[in-house]
């Protein structure tokens, strides 16, 4: 019994000294590191996320810095990594759009690949460029511990040792680097780093503005994408909340709630794009901002005409109020759940990710009620009436 609680005690010490050890190498700071190939850099730092180090050496004759930049991406030495790494500064402000970039991952036949890419859009996929400053002995490897470096020397540029910098890890598709996570320290891998001084001061902004990215996101999906087609909905299905007001009074409190969250949201979008929240992606505007610009406006002509100058049902003019009407809320409400899929895609969520999934499944059932009572709404009055349906204005349609 004795005996066997001795081995017992001896292989969970041995386990738990193999822990500690294994634990401690993977964390050991960057002053302790030793290159394979014999080099060595008088300065470096541990950079606070996505497991990078930065090492340099800077000669201020020339000013150039001799960099080694080591990701401990967990590379597989018997099989193809499945990551890419990249470090870049950005000479002209901080953030992604304008930096220029160092990128190596280990291709399909075994081969290191390192080159430059200059990063232009929010939709880059890392392609190979020339930068806006000098790049020489640009190389890449794998070392023994399965850490990727990136090695090179660069002339800094504006006359300064201060820079924006960035640092980034992605997936591998093929031999294409795909689109890094918008989630947690990949958002927010930046900061400013001083060559001559070694001090480093993280971006703060980053964080504050994919917080108010994802606010600019749940209003505008709840507000355009949710509670405008629900609004429509309501106003199709009347007949099934009997003869008063009850349903027109849902109908624009839906309405009014989804343009005003929609509002909201469009507004600090704005914002976002105009830089206000730190970063900016005034490099240019795309199709998701022109169809929000455009449900704005739409938004505010559908009030006003509805609120001040929907003629009695008895006036002959109605019929033109009603065609207008119904005009702009379906091209509304389509631009709406089109803009809502739009900005899934421009921060990169797939089908499969929850926030998409779960909007595809609403929108989904919203369409089928929505198409159950059109349906059961028309069989209804035709059978109800010997006049054609084109003469009744409540015939067949959804009231937006």
């Amino acid at each position: 019994m004795i005996m066997a609680s001795s081995k017992s005690l001896l292989v969970s010490l041995l386990f738990l000294s193999f822990l500690f050890t294994t634990t401690f190498a993977a964390a050991e700071p960057c002053a302790n590191h030793r290159f394979d190939e014999g080099k060595t850099f008088a300065s470096c730092t541990d950079l606070p996320s996505l497991n990078f180090s930065i090492h340099w050496n800077y000669y201020s004759s020339s000013h150039t810095v001799e960099i080694a930049i080591r990701h401990g991406g967990g590379v597989d030495k018997e099989k193809p990594p499945s990551t890419w790494m990249a470090w870049a500064i950005n000479p002209s402000s901080k953030g992604m759009v304008g930096s220029q970039s160092l990128v190596a991952f280990r291709r399909d036949d075994g081969t290191m690949a390192a080159y430059t890419s200059p990063i232009t859009s929010y939709g880059t996929q890392l392609q190979q460029g020339n930068l806006s400053f000098p790049v020489n002995g640009l190389s890449s490897v794998v070392n023994k511990d399965n850490e990727m470096i990136i090695f090179a020397t660069i002339t800094l540029p504006e006359n300064t040792t201060t820079v924006n910098h960035l640092w980034q890890e992605g997936p591998l598709e093929g031999n294409v680097p795909g689109m890094h996570r918008l989630s947690g320290p990949n958002v927010g891998s930046m900061g400013t780093l001083d060559f001559q001084s070694g001090e480093i001061v993280l971006d703060k902004t980053s964080s504050s503005r994919n917080n108010w990215k994802i606010i600019h996101g749940v209003l505008c999906t709840f507000g355009w994408g949710l509670l405008i087609p629900i609004g429509a909905l309501v106003a199709s299905g009347k007949q099934y909340l009997g003869q008063g007001p009850a349903w027109f009074n849902i109908h624009i409190a839906c309405q009014c709630t989804g343009y005003f969250l929609g509002l909201v949201g469009g507004i600090i979008g704005i914002l976002l794009w105009k830089g206000v929240f730190g970063g900016g992606d005034s490099h240019g505007i795309g199709s998701h901002q022109y169809i929000g610009i455009v449900l704005l406006c739409l938004g505010v002509i559908q009030v006003i005409v509805g609120f001040f100058f929907r003629p009695n049902k008895e006036d002959k003019k109605r019929i033109y109020f009603n065609v207008f009407h119904y005009l702009i809320g379906y091209g509304c409400i389509g631009l709406s759940i089109a803009n809502v899929f739009l900005g899934f895609n421009l921060v990169q969520l797939k089908v499969g990710d929850w926030p998409q999934l779960t909007y595809i499944v609403a929108i989904s059932f919203l369409v089928i009620i929505g198409a159950i009572l059109q349906v059961t709404s028309c069989s209804k009055r035709v059978k109800a009436s010997k006049t054609p349906i084109v003469e009744k204005e409540s015939s067949c349609h959804i009231i937006f």
